[in-house]
């Protein structure tokens, strides 16, 4: 069902927001198709997706997102919002675990295919949301890729798949994702199977050394957080 907006569905919107359950209990009471329903007010996403979004972590995130299971809510709907993500993809694309876990407990597909950049963990590990990405690991997402076993540190698994002679620009790919992700025993293993030190992916930015300093999306999250209260660094100085 997709609706055309009002007040329900944005009072609805609201209370995932807001973490209010106890207004949602009762608005799902009352009108307990929107638990399923294709918001209007959320450009076709369902509830799910709201409670899954960028930033995620929002307040009573799995209690809200079960609440909203047990009422009726898809779990792998795909919104009508030009994405066709599914609330899994979600949060791979945030790292909010928390969620996450709700998700793949109630049936979740952890191989569901055509996120932003392929399956739940294709997502988690291409946005560096390594919480998630070993919660799908667990849940038997597949590892099938160098990249994959690369990103999580796993180096028998690696090791397996480079015995089998992939392209050159798959180590290099697999080097720049084991550096993103602190790996260093895949990195070294990558390096000394032929992997280049200058290579960036076409959707990365920066070199291996940049991957390596980056913060991953649930510190970035965090950090991000303490800013918009209104937070400062210390000066390198008085470090």
């Amino acid at each position: 069902m997709e609706t055309d907006g009002g007040e329900a569905e944005v009072n609805a919107v609201l209370a995932i927001r807001s973490g209010d359950l106890e207004s949602l209990e009762q608005l799902l009471a009352t009108y307990p198709g929107v638990a399923g329903a294709r918001l209007g007010v959320a450009r076709g996403r369902t509830p799910l997706h709201v409670v899954t979004d960028w930033p995620g972590f929002f307040p009573n995130g799995p209690r809200t997102a079960l609440m909203l299971i047990e009422a009726g809510a898809e779990v792998d709907a795909r919104g009508s919002d030009g994405t066709g993500e599914t609330p899994l993809h979600w949060t791979a694309s945030s790292d909010d675990a928390d969620v996450a876990r709700v998700l793949i407990e109630a049936g979740a597909d952890v191989e569901a295919p055509e996120g932003s950049i392929g399956t739940p963990l294709d997502n988690a590990i291409g946005y560096g949301c390594w919480n998630v990405a070993r919660l799908l690991v667990g849940a038997g997402a597949r590892v099938d890729q160098l990249w994959h076993a690369a990103g999580l540190g796993m180096t028998d698994r690696l090791a397996e798949l480079l015995a089998a002679g992939p392209d050159r620009r798959l180590v290099d790919q697999a080097f720049w994702h084991a550096c993103g992700a602190g790996q260093r025993r895949c990195a070294e293993l990558l390096l000394g199977s032929g992997a280049h030190l200058d290579f960036t992916p076409d959707y990365g930015k920066g070199t291996v050394l940049d991957a390596a300093l980056s913060r991953g999306t649930q510190r970035s999250n965090v950090a991000q957080w303490l800013e918009g209260l209104g937070l400062g660094r210390t000066p390198p100085g008085d470090l």
